[in-house]
């Protein structure tokens, strides 16, 4: 079980937070509360916490500063911003500091469940003993940020691959999501994250991409073009096709032999 900071100067912030981990992850978190910036940093570092969910808005130290000192003490553990502040430049320092998300209030809970899903396979894989953690600060951050760009290659190539295997099945994002170990939130949040569009969007366009090839082998009937790229209706393929290329398939076949006839 790992301790995770909840630190907002409202009590009932505190509490609706509070509720929702222990309702959602009852064996996994244990919710420590701070009332402000200060008390937010003494607790981090008395309860040894692995995550840290901020507000920015609070008395004295605020959760910008509050932040930079968790960071400064843990350079791999997980700092969530939760605040009512959507300025660029609140945005920006939470950048600075790493911070695995910026959640605006009231936002979605499954915003914050996927999220905080997120912390804890980050904690996991980084495990709960301090005393394993590179001492020098400079040589910490590098080492967690290439740690950073080596998993978000992997998350993206598993993703990828496996969207190349299974494109052509009646293919969801929740069957996505599950065979790869992911909640739907978290899947669908990392994907919009790491690809810049959504799953279906994706998916889309990738079978596309697809049909081209295989409309491009004249020895392929167009109607199973529409089967070997996960269609089973051609007339729905026939209009997803000329919706992403302004073309019919075999508009898009005659294209292409035309083409060929020039060269």
């Amino acid at each position: 079980m790992f301790r995770v900071l909840i630190a907002d100067d409202e009590p009932i912030e505190r509490l609706v937070v509070s509720k929702k981990i222990q309702k959602y992850f009852p064996e996994e978190l244990e919710p420590v509360l701070a009332e402000n910036g200060e008390e937010a940093v003494r607790l981090f570092r008395e309860k040894q916490c692995r995550i840290a969910i901020l507000d920015i808005n609070m008395p004295g130290m605020d959760g910008l500063e509050a932040a930079e000192k968790i960071r400064k003490a843990d350079s791999t553990c997980s700092i969530i911003f939760l605040t009512a502040y959507e300025e660029f430049s609140y945005a920006k320092k939470a950048i600075m500091v790493r911070a695995l998300d910026y959640l605006l209030k009231p936002g979605a809970e499954e915003e914050l469940i996927a999220v905080l899903e997120e912390a804890i396979r980050l904690a996991e894989e980084s495990g709960a003993d301090a005393a394993a953690r590179t001492e020098n600060p400079s040589e910490a951050f590098e080492e967690e940020k290439n740690y950073d760009n080596l998993r978000i290659q992997a998350i993206t190539e598993n993703i990828r691959a496996y969207i190349q295997n299974h494109y052509q099945e009646e293919l969801s994002l929740q069957a996505a999501a599950g065979a790869m170990g992911y909640s739907d939130a978290y899947f669908c949040k990392i994907f919009k994250q790491y690809f810049g569009k959504n799953f279906t969007v994706y998916l889309t366009e990738f079978r596309m991409e697809m049909a081209k090839k295989l409309l491009a082998d004249l020895t392929v009937n167009v109607k199973d073009v529409c089967q070997q790229v996960g269609f089973h209706d051609s007339n729905y393929f026939a209009r997803v096709f000329k919706r992403n290329t302004g073309m019919t398939p075999s508009e898009y076949r005659v294209s292409l032999l035309g083409k060929s006839g020039k060269a």
